[in-house]
């Protein structure tokens, strides 16, 4: 797993340079907020992850029916979801918005667009 790349991932690089052709500002990989968001706009304390499908637990009834309830994958996404919980409620707790999108909706040309107006628009949404 320390050959996971979790950062500059392939969604990440699409959705930095589309928020930057469209004049939004922010920081990457903001380290200084909970959790590291991938988009920040620390100053009005926005942060936006951009969660990877498998491993923020998009695709976990899926690894339940293929592993079964209680393996070492399960338990692990399983950890992983409730970090990310804890994470949300840290920022929230220091006045931080946050939104989530997926890889996969930045990924897809189909939802990419909308996905992006999303992400602009609550980046935008303290202006």
């Amino acid at each position: 797993m320390a050959s996971i790349k979790s950062t500059n991932t392939k969604p990440e690089l699409i959705a930095f340079a589309e928020l930057k052709a469209r004049g939004v500002t922010f920081q990457k990989h903001y380290d200084k907020a909970p959790g590291k968001p991938d988009v920040a706009k620390p100053r009005k304390r926005l942060a936006v992850f951009i969660d990877g499908d498998f491993w923020h637990g998009r695709e976990l009834q899926r690894v339940i029916a293929k592993y079964g309830e209680g393996s070492y994958w399960v338990n692990k996404l399983q950890r992983n979801i409730a970090r990310d919980a804890e994470q949300v409620d840290q920022l929230i707790s220091i006045g931080w918005q946050v939104l989530r999108v997926w890889e996969s909706d930045i990924k897809r040309t189909r939802t990419r667009t909308a996905t992006l107006d999303a992400v602009e628009a609550f980046l935008r949404s303290r202006d």
